[in-house]
């Protein structure tokens, strides 16, 4: 498994953990309303809202909660605001190239916490294109091996509709494929009876920095600090791992 399959299997973690703690719900809710907002209410004809609403749902949101952020995005019920998506690109310690995707009504709060996050935890912010060109937009999707699930069940699954490549987080496995291939590899998991975690686009690095246990930890706590933030909605990194160093972490 590679580095960045490893540093998968740590996000993966600490999303279950966040997850527990409620941190994700204000996130998940807003891209329900921009989901809706985009592409309509229905989410039988909104895949994108279809798979906002079923992230929100594995991570426990209220059902209530689910159905006001879906009418306010949809203009059914007042009370949206006018979300909009800015990337930030930066670098942690250890020249670890960094990508911040934000979600806010306040362009201004959303840049100014990035840069407070970065510079505090030995960072910085870079200028834009000098980092995103080492990342991919691709499809990823998350599923949990609790129902026995194997690696070639689910490649029989899924290749035909378009993934590349799935990788062993541990207790999941992250399926890769195209961006644009997402929704039907997600739609063939669920014709073939598979549950899943997650179905999202993200950005898988096309080039690693290798990293010693005190470098990912400090690249692991500047990622904290960025998600803290009510406007940051995701981060990337280029941080490869290695076996020590993942059950070293694990161990923390």
């Amino acid at each position: 498994m590679s580095g960045h399959s490893k540093w998968a299997t740590t996000k993966h973690k600490k999303a279950v953990v966040d997850a527990k703690r409620g941190k994700l719900f204000a996130k998940l809710i807003k891209n329900i309303e921009v989901a809706a907002r985009s592409g309509g209410g229905d989410p039988d004809g909104n895949p994108t809202l279809f798979d906002a609403i079923q992230k929100a749902k594995k991570s426990s949101v209220p059902n209530d909660n689910i159905d006001r952020a879906v009418k306010r995005g949809s203009g059914l019920e007042a009370g949206g605001a006018e979300y909009v998506t800015m990337m930030y690109e930066g670098y942690a310690p250890g020249g670890v190239a960094v990508l911040v995707e934000c979600l806010s009504d306040n362009r201004n709060r959303a840049a100014a916490e990035v840069r407070v996050a970065l510079t505090r935890n030995g960072g910085n912010l870079a200028d834009a294109g000098s980092v995103s060109y080492m990342f991919t937009r691709k499809g990823v999707i998350i599923v949990s091996k609790a129902d026995g699930v194997t690696e070639d069940d689910l490649l029989v699954a899924v290749l035909d509709a378009g993934a590349e490549e799935v990788n062993d987080l541990g207790d999941a496995f992250e399926i890769l494929s195209e961006a644009t291939d997402l929704v039907p590899v997600r739609q063939a998991l669920q014709e073939a009876g598979f549950d899943y975690d997650s179905a999202e686009s993200g950005f898988v690095p096309s080039v690693t920095v290798p990293v010693d246990l005190d470098g990912a930890r400090k690249v692991i706590k500047l990622v904290d600090a960025l998600e803290d933030s009510d406007d940051v909605q995701n981060v990337w990194t280029s941080m490869d791992i290695s076996d020590e160093v993942a059950k070293a972490l694990d161990e923390d």
